[in-house]
């Protein structure tokens, strides 16, 4: 595997929840800069043998916009 796709999402009580698509990867912070260490954690401690290990962390970052017309 060369990359790993991560859903990211604004948490209901602050900051964001971040899920692994294909992989049992849950991680969550306050903001994105600590969100990006905490999935790096969590990626290293999923793929302990670093030859199966993605070279690569993609984020999608969903955000939902509700506005009035």
């Amino acid at each position: 595997m060369n990359e790993i796709i991560f859903l990211v999402e604004p948490d209901i009580d602050g900051g964001y929840i971040a899920q692994a698509l294909g992989e049992s990867i849950f991680t969550q912070a306050d903001d994105l800069d600590t969100l990006k260490i905490e999935i790096k954690d969590a990626v290293n401690c999923h793929f302990i043998d670093e030859n199966l290990r993605p070279k690569i962390i993609r984020l999608h970052i969903v955000q939902q916009e509700v506005f009035a017309l």
